[in-house]
């Protein structure tokens, strides 16, 4: 893509690089348009939607009513309390280890689940999620994607064997921040567009290169068509029954779940609040921005526009200072995660960096500058 081709969002940052963004007349991202269009949706008749699913499965006390994916964050937390408290389900929180946990994430986990909720902690078989980890950065820019995987099938694994037909995940992603908003009024969703979305399609390639055992696929195979219909499994992400805020799921994390920010600046970001669970994150993001050039700073801000919280020229300046930040500091770490030496684990990040977006001097600079 050539510089002349490049813009943003009139509205907030939103790149125009963005994987499945779209704009309007106006220059508005799929995202902006999104944001407009809720404040005109009949949110009690979604509400009303969501009371009718959760009666559907509600069992009074006898088992679990539904699962709610959670990593002690802000938004797993937000929905979870919401579930027990506002709806009276009986939720089963489950987690999917994260990859270089930090210690800010275990004890929000641990704060989390101590604030009362039933909870199952997966971990895949370590050298089967390193694999798939390693194959998705070297194949796909991907430096997590085993857990990506894991965090779609595994949780579908647990569901099947707690005979629980009900999931929720936080939110769409891909109507919420600016991707394809196609589905943004489908509230459930199945196996087809976790893979196809979700999986960047890369699921299956993946892992038939890591050439597992049976046992050590387990985690990271989606369950069986046939187990899935016996369930009849119904998966829906929670914020398509109310209007989104991650900054308010933050401040009800905070008071009711213990959520604990950290004390220093995330990577790449202005924000404190989020992801702090695992450090692979900052790699994760640092590809996305020599990929496709934007970072954290640019979907933070971007959020922050939305809501109201500050101006574009605001979030552009932001953008200036903290979504390049190079995460090198923690490049030995990874080395030593990925069991790759440092001339490949750089050979790496260099096959990633867009050519037509960057040129490299040391470290990889930007051809261009956000307007």
């Amino acid at each position: 893509m050539s510089q002349k081709e490049i813009f943003w969002c009139k509205n907030c940052v939103v790149m125009s690089t963005r994987p499945r963004t779209t704009f309007d007349e106006r220059g508005f991202c799929s995202a902006c348009q999104w944001s407009e269009e809720k404040q005109n949706l009949d949110w009690k008749q979604r509400e009303k939607l969501l009371e009718n699913l959760l009666n559907d499965h509600r069992s009074n006390g006898k088992k679990y009513d539904c699962i709610t994916t959670v990593s002690g964050g802000k938004d797993g937390s937000y929905v979870s309390y919401n579930l027990k408290h506002k709806y009276n389900m009986n939720p089963l929180a489950v987690t999917i280890r994260p990859i270089m946990e930090t210690e800010l994430g275990i004890k929000n986990l641990t704060s989390f689940v101590n604030s009362g909720y039933d909870h199952i902690h997966v971990t895949p078989n370590s050298e089967a999620m390193r694999k798939l980890n390693k194959i998705g950065l070297i194949e796909m820019g991907f430096p997590y994607y085993g857990w990506l995987i894991a965090i779609h099938s595994a949780v579908l694994r647990v569901a099947v064997q707690f005979n629980i037909p009900l999931v929720f995940y936080s939110e769409d992603g891909e109507v919420e921040y600016g991707g394809d908003a196609k589905y943004k009024n489908d509230g459930l969703y199945g196996v087809d567009y976790m893979i196809s979305r979700y999986l960047e399609a890369g699921y299956e390639k993946v892992l038939k290169k890591a050439n597992l055992s049976e046992l050590e696929k387990y985690w990271f195979k989606m369950p069986e068509p046939e187990e899935l219909k016996k369930l009849n499994l119904t998966v829906t992400h929670y914020g398509f029954y109310e209007n989104w805020d991650p900054y308010r799921n933050y401040e009800v994390a905070k008071k009711f779940c213990g959520l604990q920010e950290n004390e220093d600046l995330n990577e790449g970001s202005y924000t404190n609040f989020a992801q702090t669970d695992q450090k692979i994150y900052a790699l994760h993001v640092y590809f996305m921005y020599l990929k496709f050039g934007f970072g954290r700073t640019t979907q933070d801000a971007g959020i922050d526009v939305r809501r109201g919280a500050m101006t574009r020229e605001q979030a552009v300046q932001l953008v200036k200072m903290y979504d390049n930040l190079y995460p090198e500091h923690l490049f030995e770490e990874y080395c030593e995660y990925y069991k790759m030496d440092m001339k490949e684990f750089l050979d790496n990040i260099d096959n990633w960096a867009n050519k037509d977006l960057f040129e490299k001097k040391n470290t990889w600079i930007p051809k261009f500058e956000i307007k």
